[in-house]
């Protein structure tokens, strides 16, 4: 499935792994995924679109806050990761590695 923004996504690469993010942006090569916890909107984090795999779609009402440019807060995308988590038996935090 072609990852777009608004979708959710699963990190299967690097410190994050297994870490859940929504796509702000998009470019041919690489997404830009936020959290709202250690990737905040201020700062996303660009991923090869390879080392992402699709997870999920985001509620209509946040995702139709992000295609229209409105003003997102951390909260919202934290919120709405946890949601999704609890819905899908999830656990939005990589495996604990003693770092």
């Amino acid at each position: 499935m072609e990852i777009d923004k608004t979708h959710i996504v699963s990190s299967l690469s690097g410190r994050d792994k297994g870490r859940l993010f929504i796509v702000m942006e998009t470019e041919p090569d690489f997404v830009y995924l936020v959290d709202g916890k250690l990737r905040k909107l201020e700062s996303p984090k660009k991923k090869r679109r390879k080392h992402v795999a699709f997870a999920g779609v985001l509620g209509e009402r946040l995702a139709g806050k992000i295609l229209r440019e409105d003003k997102v807060l951390n909260s919202e995308i934290r919120r709405a990761l946890a949601e999704f988590s609890a819905e899908n038996g999830e656990d939005d935090a990589p495996s604990s590695t003693g770092r």
